[in-house]
């Protein structure tokens, strides 16, 4: 299935936040609940170990009584079928921007459930649930209507994939070239290093020698003389101990889509 790297992003950002939500809202009454129909519970995979690691993102086209039509930035037509049992929920406005609410006393609001009616074409979601790539449909278990000002970083980041930064993973290394497979067009990727690249893997700094086949890694540059060079480089490993990560060095805080970086 092609999905972007930043539906992957944004995914893996808002359902880590909306985790713990999730099952303190368990109690009777609680739950949101769109009107019946059409969805599947339990996606494979598994974001931040909650069973949602599969979805996409994208923009409504239309909006029913069990499902919504989105455009993806791919240009694909999904389907989103939700029921009784799919979360539904809004991302809050105004979040501290990454790292900012420890640095400046800023606080994070948590995701506020919604009714499915809230969601008008137009709107940006992220879906998360079961996948038919085939049928181009997601039984979504979380529906998470996105921040304008999200929505428009997000398009923002789309634009400037390729010039200021990549992401992917790593399928060769040459010397100083890295190539990489991922991003908006699924498609291959380079970068290369120079004297001035830094390298790190989670709060430790590393090498080009420390970075092998198969790593995830998040590039920060620019393209000179038709070749992307790499000012920043950082490998996302897992978090330690097994944990979800929660605002280190490998991506995104729970809840954030990452800015285009500086």
């Amino acid at each position: 299935m092609k999905v972007s790297c930043l539906a992957t992003i944004l995914l893996a950002g808002l359902c880590g936040a909306a985790s713990a939500n999730l099952f303190a809202q368990d109690a009777p009454g609680s739950q949101t609940q769109g009107p019946g129909g059409g969805g599947q519970r339990g996606g494979r995979g598994g974001l931040m170990g909650m069973g949602m690691g599969r979805g996409t993102v994208g923009t409504v086209t239309d909006a029913t009584a069990d499902h919504y039509t989105i455009k993806t930035e791919l240009g694909d037509i999904y389907t989103v079928h939700f029921s009784v049992n799919t979360r539904i929920m809004k991302q809050p406005l105004g979040q501290p921007r990454r790292g900012q609410g420890q640095r400046d006393g800023g606080e994070r609001t948590p995701p506020q459930p919604i009714k499915a009616t809230d969601i008008k074409v137009g709107d940006v979601i992220a879906a998360s649930g079961e996948v038919d790539a085939n049928a181009k449909s997601v039984g979504a278990v979380f529906v998470m209507l996105i921040d304008p000002e999200r929505a428009k970083e997000m398009r923002a980041m789309e634009a400037n994939y390729g010039k200021t930064w990549l992401m992917g993973r790593v399928t060769a290394i040459n010397e100083v070239k890295v190539n990489l497979e991922g991003g908006p067009d699924h498609a291959a990727h380079s970068f290369v290093a120079d004297e001035n690249t830094t390298f790190r893997k989670r709060r430790d700094p590393i090498t080009l020698a420390d970075v092998q086949v198969g790593d995830m890694v998040r590039v920060e540059g620019a393209v000179k003389d038709g070749a992307f060079v790499a000012t920043n480089v950082a490998v996302m490993g897992p978090p330690p101990n097994g944990g979800p990560n929660r605002g280190n060095d490998n991506g995104p805080p729970q809840g954030q889509l990452p800015g285009p970086p500086q």
